[in-house]
């Protein structure tokens, strides 16, 4: 059975991954960014390049919003935000990073998340899987729904950050406006 590395092999702490393509960055997420910064001496928010999907918010916007809403968690060494393309096992060769975090809602998630957590095992062997629970009252967020709450016009205060939702509000608003 593998163990959780005390440090990195190339540094004195900890440093975790906590990818996505927050698009866009949920209470969820938030909930699980809280817990991980517990954990780990250093955490990387990783926003994705997400070439697989049509994103709403640019990669620009993704990473500023993910910053606002991290603002204040933590000490800012303690967690940083940095836009990532490519496999996230490479990335995290590059960070130095002993495990990769990913939020766990229900078992859909959690079989595919097991599926990923054995491949990028296979890929990178150092570098273990943590899973993390969101508290149950946002275990029902999904990026997905969020985004398709809000183009219908529907209440998402709940769901997001105040500054998440305007620029969710300010995205519908123009693409009805046609631009």
């Amino acid at each position: 059975m593998a163990t959780l590395p005390l440090t990195s092999p190339q540094t004195s702490h900890r440093i975790a991954v906590y990818s996505g393509t927050f698009d866009p960055f949920t209470l969820g997420h938030e909930d699980v960014v809280r817990r991980a910064a517990g954990l780990f001496d250093q955490l990387i928010i990783a926003v994705a390049v997400a070439h697989h999907k049509k994103t709403l918010f640019s990669l620009a916007e993704r990473v500023r919003q993910v910053e606002q809403a991290v603002q204040g968690m933590a000490p800012p060494e303690r967690i940083k935000v940095l836009p990532f393309d490519g496999l996230i096992m490479d990335f995290c060769g590059q960070q130095q990073a002993i495990a990769v975090v990913r939020g766990v809602r229900n078992l859909t998630d959690f079989d595919y998340e097991a599926q990923m957590a054995a491949m990028n095992r296979k890929l990178r062997p150092s570098v273990e899987t943590v899973f993390l629970l969101p508290d149950a009252p946002l275990q029902c967020i999904s990026s997905t729904l969020v985004r398709e709450i809000s183009k219908l016009g529907g209440d998402v205060s709940q769901m997001v950050s105040p500054a998440v939702a305007a620029a969710l509000q300010a995205a519908h608003s123009a693409a009805q406006k046609g631009g």
